[in-house]
């Protein structure tokens, strides 16, 4: 009869969802779950749909819509959630030092197991990548585009060598308000370009400086500083009145992301008008923690939470490999619209959005072959998942954390 056959793979995922939700104990904050996935699958998102590799003159070149249709750059503003990816960070470091001071775990240790689980993946894309350059440039492949694709591939890897920074810096930050940071910022920006004082690399000083600022926040979070919505209100509203006339008057770019030929980026080191913005979304992720919550009472939405957060390092890796793989494997089909086209017109835009399900597939891919390195295989059967169990909280109440 054709009904078991139809029923059993709905019974296995019922079957897995009910087993992630029983598994996950009652004081885990869900919330904390749900905002890293927004953020991991909002910058994923944004990458594929900013980031343009054209087919040109024998190789591959890179290239934006924003550079192409400017009038575009609100849709960085949807996708660009690092700054909540720190927060969340900030947040879980601190809280999970001080759960390891309280267990008598030891500085070292802690740093070992959060650094593992951040850096485990590294390897397997350094190791393929050295592998795909080397039989590129064998290939004939024009250097130019052999240096394209690397950097692309490589680009997510500063964000890593940041937050192993600022985790390592852990126990010297769970005190530190984020005011000071953010002054650093407001500084280093005035003499850039209020004043138009100061060395070409007084601007790096915004990237630890910049990223500071929400992962700082995140340790606030952690003291019971931001459990009022107040609070969550002064982060969102000050930080998009901020925004709004930095970009209004101040001149400031409206992409909140790194556009080819630009004079300036928000980005790449962070200027005050993303720390602002970064505010915002703060703020903004601080107010919906419990909509979050009650959503992520629904077994089905936790279980595709819990599996985003699993293999959350290997997909913020592999997506920009898993576009290039698809925009390469194209190019035997041809010039394909949305994927080797120049990003010059609403028409590209759809084509793209067309081509987002297929990137998802090649990243499910790399997910299957890579995601062991960031999943410790070694870990005992009967040890419960880094997501699913629960994050133990400190001895002493939050604010003595």
């Amino acid at each position: 009869m054709p009904e078991p056959a139809v029923l059993h793979p709905l019974q296995a995922l019922r079957r897995t969802v009910h087993h992630v939700d029983s598994a996950t104990p009652a004081t885990r904050d869900r919330a904390v779950d749900a905002l890293r996935a927004w953020a991991i699958l909002g910058v994923v998102l944004g990458h594929w749909l900013v980031t343009a590799l054209v087919a040109r003159d024998g190789g591959l070149h890179t290239t934006s819509p924003l550079q192409h249709m400017p009038w575009l750059a609100p849709i960085s503003w949807l996708f660009q959630s690092l700054a909540v990816f720190f927060l969340v960070g900030g947040h879980v470091a601190t809280r999970g030092l001080a759960a390891a001071r309280a267990r008598g775990e030891t500085y070292g240790s802690w740093l070992r197991a959060r650094l593992t689980r951040l850096l485990r993946p590294v390897a397997a894309l350094l190791c393929l990548w050295a592998v795909a350059a080397t039989a590129l440039l064998a290939t004939g492949t024009p250097p130019a585009t052999v240096e394209t694709l690397v950097k692309l591939a490589l680009s997510p890897l500063w964000f890593l060598l940041v937050l192993t920074a600022l985790t390592a810096a852990t126990p010297l930050l769970t005190r530190l308000n984020p005011l000071w940071p953010l002054a650093v910022v407001l500084h280093v920006d005035l003499l850039r370009f209020g004043l138009h004082l100061g060395p070409s690399w007084l601007a790096w000083l915004n990237l630890p400086a910049g990223w500071l600022v929400p992962y700082t926040l995140g340790a606030a979070w952690t003291r019971g500083e931001l459990d009022s919505r107040r609070a969550a209100w002064v982060l969102f509203l000050g930080g998009t009145t901020a925004t709004a006339v930095l970009i209004g008057f101040a001149g400031y770019p409206a992409s909140m992301v790194g556009v080819p030929g630009a004079k300036i980026s928000n980005l790449n080191p962070p200027t005050l008008a993303a720390v602002a913005f970064g505010l915002a979304q703060c703020g903004l992720a601080l107010l919906l923690r419990d909509r979050l919550r009650r959503a992520m009472a629904r077994p089905l939405l936790w279980t595709a939470v819990a599996l985003v957060n699993l293999s959350a390092m290997t997909i913020f890796l592999w997506h920009q490999t898993a576009m290039m793989t698809t925009t390469a494997t194209g190019l035997a089909a041809g010039r394909l619209p949305g994927l080797h086209t120049a990003p010059d017109s609403l028409a590209w835009v759809t084509y793209r959005l067309a081509w987002l399900p297929v990137f998802a597939l090649v990243l499910a891919g790399c997910l299957a072959a890579f995601r062991h390195h960031e999943q410790d295989s070694r870990r005992p059967r009967n040890r419960t998942s880094h997501v699913v169990r629960r994050h133990l909280p400190p001895a002493k109440a939050p604010h003595n954390a």
